[in-house]
């Protein structure tokens, strides 16, 4: 709806368009009530009303009322009790008995209840029409400019126009450029963009008004952008970004009255929603694009997790990675060298998403590649630095364990970047091996240091990364390296993999807060020969 704001000598009008009005409580709208109330009286002996407002407070003839507030900017109403028999004028008003008070309340509530959920039900319906999918016909994109022009022609035609043009603004929001019309010559689409400064009624327009411009000749000063003898100018907006305004011309000095104002904002909004459409679907073709390349990246990041552990007598070994999204920083790996030697990792790539696991990507293939001359774990903590280092534009960094497994005599030589957590678990206790250290790629000279530990037959080697460690519980108490190792150290007799699902089953019980990192849990486990 809209109302004239301003007029001036009969030649310049702006509407504003005024916000809707909460809807009016309608006692029809409410199904069975009207039955509902027949049968209080039938039972009670009182009238029960309801009625749109609040019940004036002042009323000398009231004898009940209670308010019906159904919520979400609905207008209230209220339910008034009423004696079936009149009183002589001069007798005192008869008050309802308490059990009828009692019953009419219940009934208030019940009918604010209704109404509720009658208006939830008109959101959501309004709310799934929305979400109905945005499907493009075949060979669509190219007919956007037709049917832009018939939605113009169909407006003006409507209001007994002879041209509509839309204007749409740049980039910069400082200029306005005709990208569709129709009345002019084609010509037009070919001049420059006209600037917004000074275009006194577009800007206007853009404030969400209408303009009406009843003689251009007259009123030259607003800044009209054809020459024609009258002109309304409205805004094409969706409910969040001014997209530009809409100008409909005629060839004579006329007035346009209300109805036909609001028939060409109704045309500024169709053209609002053809051009989101349009957006939309272009958004939507790459976004279904983006989906299936990230689809394909996540299953190749998962096909490149070790599923298998090394057939290696005495040994057992299993990993699991949770990445937040699809595809993340976190990874696990091992693979057998030279000299019965295996070397084990767990990482932690600083990030999130696909970044972070290109970066991941590049840790662990400089980790394979360096691993297969490097027999100290320190000097490959140092080039699988270096890699980084210097393969990036110094904001990739990462934690990370890397270890080599004797297998014949149980030793572990094991060097740590970053914040990774380890522990090292035996039958009824566990001992925590993790040290302080620079991540990876921060600094090409960051030192490294190698460390060494036994594993005995039965024990176990946990590496777990930060987002497991710092898990929080409902009282935001993280998980920490106890609240893994515990349970751990108390069914030592599983093979790895059952080790590893019982520390997943740690974290889901215990993380009450929506995880915000990647996580992963590797076992090394040295079994009987």
């Amino acid at each position: 709806m809209t109302s004239v704001v301003e007029s001036n000598a009969n030649y310049l009008k702006i509407y504003r368009e005024e916000p809707p009005q909460p809807e009016r409580p309608d006692v029809e709208a409410l199904g069975s009530l009207p039955g509902v109330f027949h049968a209080f009286e039938q039972l009670t002996g009182w009238s029960l009303q309801y009625g749109p407002g609040v019940e004036p407070s002042h009323r000398t003839d009231l004898t009940w009322s209670a308010p019906v507030n159904p919520g979400g900017g609905v207008s209230p109403g209220h339910l008034r009790l009423d004696s079936v028999d009149p009183a002589p004028p001069d007798a005192a008003r008869q008050s309802p008995p308490e059990a009828v008070r009692r019953l009419a309340t219940a009934v208030a509530a019940a009918v604010a209840e209704l109404r509720k959920t009658q208006h939830a039900l008109w959101q959501r319906e309004a709310e799934l029409a929305a979400g109905i999918p945005v499907v493009a016909q075949r060979e669509e994109r190219r007919h956007l400019a037709a049917r832009l022009e018939a939605v113009l022609k169909g407006g003006a035609q409507a209001v007994g126009c002879q041209a509509a043009a839309l204007y749409l603004l740049d980039e910069a929001t400082t200029r306005l450029k005709l990208r569709a019309s129709w009345g002019l010559p084609r010509r037009r689409l070919a001049n420059p963009a006209r600037p917004l400064e000074g275009a006194l009624a577009d800007l206007e327009a853009m404030l969400g008004h209408a303009v009406v411009l009843d003689d251009l000749q007259r009123l030259n000063n607003w800044n009209a952008p054809e020459e024609f003898a009258s002109a309304v100018c409205v805004p094409v907006a969706s409910p969040t970004t001014i997209l530009g305004t809409l100008w409909v011309f005629s060839t004579r000095t006329r007035d346009f009255p209300d109805s036909q104002t609001n028939i060409i904002e109704v045309v500024a909004g169709r053209l609002a929603a053809d051009l989101e459409r349009e957006m939309l679907l272009r958004e939507g073709v790459d976004g279904a694009e983006l989906k299936r390349q990230v689809a394909a990246a996540e299953r190749l990041q998962r096909n490149q997790l070790p599923t298998i552990a090394p057939l290696l007598d005495g040994w057992d070994m299993a990993g699991w990675t949770g990445q937040r999204h699809s595809v993340g920083g976190d990874f696990y790996d091992w693979f057998a060298l030279p000299d019965s030697l295996v070397a084990v990792a767990a990482g932690d790539v600083l990030g999130r998403g696909v970044e972070a696991a290109i970066s991941a990507s590049a840790v662990k293939a400089a980790l394979r590649s360096h691993g297969q001359y490097q027999r100290d774990t320190a000097g490959l903590l140092g080039q699988v630095n270096l890699t980084l280092w210097t393969g990036s534009a110094g904001d990739q960094s990462a934690s990370l364990f890397c270890g080599l497994l004797e297998t014949a005599t149980g030793q572990v030589r094991y060097s740590l970047a970053g914040q990774p957590a380890i522990v090292r678990v035996r039958p009824g206790g566990w001992e925590s091996l993790s040290r302080p250290s620079p991540p990876l790629g921060e600094s090409p000279e960051a030192a490294f240091q190698e460390q060494r530990c036994s594993l005995n037959p039965g024990e176990a080697l946990v590496v777990f990364t930060d987002g497991f460690r710092d898990a929080l519980d409902k009282q935001g108490k993280a998980l920490g390296e106890a609240g893994l190792a515990e349970p751990l150290a108390s069914q030592l007799h599983l093979p790895a993999k059952d080790l590893v699902a019982v520390a997943r089953d740690r974290l889901e019980a215990h993380a009450a807060v929506p995880h915000r990192d990647n996580r992963t849990v590797l076992v090394i486990k040295r079994t009987d020969p």
